[in-house]
């Protein structure tokens, strides 16, 4: 089983995806004229007013702060680690390449969430990509196939992989038993997913700003102290992306595929998650891709700053002369620039960024849970404690197994997402250009679903019905 289950993860993530996701950034880049660099400023001025929301729906910043809770985990502290253990200095650089092309396939998945999404049965916007596979390709398999992979993925396993981060950095710091850190983390899920979306939207439109923020003035605080230096670090990631390093730490093929799969791996956009939490919202301007260039901006905070922030800390800290690997490694590099009290800063920071993200993966899990059963009250308790005990199993327990599986779940999740979006790029490009047009009239962009005979069949009409005005 365990060598079914490696060979799948070496087709999908050694191959497969990792050449799909680019192709896919660098079509919708180059279909969207490259919407990510020309509207950089916009994806800001659209957050100016992205605390508006109505009864049916939570705010941008909220959507955001969701989407930035499940983002935010494990991958940015002890994933950069890693690349740069494995891949060289130079796996930096490919980070961000793949960030900045993975901001116009977040813009286009995102957009589509808000165009395809619909009401439940308690008046809430959901949607994501089982909703736009359903409504604009008109393919319920493959909205079920998605929904079931991504509710094993990200409501069960991940979350579990996320208690395990937590309990294992309080029981090395401080000695907690792990399963008491087990029932906490329970206890404190809990109390949160049990009031559904809204609750969960404000817990992380309140705890994400302030954890993310914290993290990256303290990378900001060691950045300054050797500002002499960074010249010279970021000449070496350039040299190292390109191979111009030596071969055992800066070797081209390392560099390239550590760097585009880590970066994957945080910044999550292709897969198909951070749409969830994108249809969730009520946009303004009131267009489906107000949503997509706020979704954006997630991804530019996730990997460009806070992956950005874990990377200077460890290269500004010789990483040559650390022996730890992936938090570990972040905690060393950290305690050496500014003393014992950084390696405690980092642990108490993966305990928040782990539960968020335990709480951020929920709220997905949910909307398609409620996709694939209507009729949602009596499931969605069930499925409640069914997390919640997975959360307490892997706060005990590490089974590789399962993680493995997670992954495999999560690569499947993707493939059809990426087949999805591109089957539904000429939408997008509609969305983008009637979107822009308005918006080079000096008009605030709403979106007339008059105007698109052949969508208007598709869409929840009480959603966008006419003039969104």
């Amino acid at each position: 089983m365990n060598e079914i289950v490696n060979w799948l993860n070496d087709v999908l993530w050694g191959n497969l995806l990792i050449y799909l996701l680019l192709g896919t950034g660098v079509l919708f880049t180059v279909r969207t004229k490259f919407i990510q660099f020309r509207h950089f400023g916009h994806m800001f001025s659209v957050m100016k007013s992205s605390r508006k929301c109505d009864a049916s729906g939570i705010s941008s910043f909220q959507a955001l702060c969701t989407s930035l809770a499940a983002r935010v985990g494990t991958g940015n502290l002890a994933g950069v680690a890693v690349a740069v253990t494995l891949g060289g200095p130079g796996a930096v650089f490919w980070m961000w390449l793949i960030a900045l092309l993975g901001m116009a396939t977040s813009f286009a998945e995102s957009s589509l969430a808000q165009l395809y999404k619909v009401k439940d049965s308690d008046g809430n916007f959901r949607g994501g990509p089982s909703y736009y596979m359903e409504q604009g390709l008109g393919k319920r398999w493959m909205g079920v196939v998605f929904a079931i992979c991504l509710i094993i993925a990200f409501g069960l396993v991940f979350n579990a992989v996320q208690a395990n981060s937590i309990a294992s950095a309080l029981h090395e710091a401080f000695g907690f038993e792990k399963y008491l850190v087990g029932l906490v983390l329970v206890i404190a899920a809990a109390l949160i997913i049990f009031g559904g979306i809204r609750s969960i939207a404000r817990f992380a439109e309140l705890v994400v700003p302030v954890m993310a923020l914290a993290y990256v003035v303290v990378a900001l605080l060691v950045v300054l102290a050797n500002i002499q230096q960074m010249p010279e670090v970021f000449g070496l990631i350039f040299r190292s992306a390109f191979g111009f390093e030596e071969a055992g730490a800066g070797a081209l093929g390392a560099a390239m595929m550590n760097g585009i799969k880590r970066g994957l791996f945080s910044n999550e956009a292709g897969m198909g998650s951070a749409p969830n939490a994108a249809a969730t919202a009520t946009p303004y301007p009131p267009h489906p891709a107000s949503q997509g260039y706020v979704q954006m901006l997630g991804v530019f905070i996730d990997t460009v700053v806070i992956c950005t922030a874990t990377a200077a800390i460890i290269l500004l800290s010789h990483n040559e002369q650390l022996t730890g690997d992936g938090i570990a490694l972040t905690q060393q590099a950290l305690s050496g620039q500014v003393g014992a009290w950084g390696s405690y800063f980092v642990g108490i920071a993966i305990i928040f960024f782990a539960f968020t993200s335990i709480v951020g993966n929920y709220s997905y899990a949910e909307t398609n849970l409620i996709f694939l059963e209507h009729n949602h009250k009596a499931g969605l308790w069930i499925f409640r404690l069914l997390v919640l005990a997975m959360v307490m199993v892997g706060a005990v327990v590490k089974i590789d197994i399962i993680w493995n599986l997670a992954d495999v779940s999560m690569g499947f999740m993707a493939l059809v997402n990426l087949v999805a979006i591109l089957m539904l790029s000429g939408v997008v490009v509609k969305l983008a250009s009637d979107y822009n047009r308005q918006l080079d009239a000096g008009k605030v962009p709403s979106f007339n679903s008059d105007e698109y005979p052949e969508l208007k069949q598709q869409i929840d009409k009480d959603i966008w019905s006419g003039s969104s005005k």
